[in-house]
């Protein structure tokens, strides 16, 4: 679903977060708060894992609903994704995210 692409090009039908809370699984929002703890150096907490997706209706992760650059910027000029922002290729924000991920990237593209 086109929806489900986030405004960083980021897939949130493949994401465990998603899934978690689509399932209500208790579980699964604990591995996903461990790994994303590692992964970023904060504290998440498995509470905080809640989230239907970017760009759909719906419960959002603390971060993705007030503090992700991408997304802020992405809505407040108005656009489905970054795909449609003609500063994509040269965006800092969007590189934290498809420098190191090529179907992000992709996404994007389409």
């Amino acid at each position: 679903m086109k929806e489900l692409i986030a405004y960083c090009g980021l897939d949130c039908g493949a994401c465990e977060a998603r899934k978690a809370t689509l399932e209500s699984d208790d579980e699964l929002r604990s591995k996903v708060a461990k790994e994303w703890t590692e992964l970023n150096q904060v504290e998440i907490t498995p509470e905080m894992i809640n989230c239907t997706g970017c760009r759909v209706a719906g419960a959002k992760t603390p971060f993705c609903d007030k503090l992700c650059p991408i997304r802020q910027c992405a809505m407040g000029k108005g656009y489905e994704t970054c795909g449609d922002c003609s500063e994509m290729e040269g965006c800092e924000k969007l590189s934290m995210i498809t420098g190191n991920n090529a179907e992000a990237k992709n996404n994007l593209k389409k």
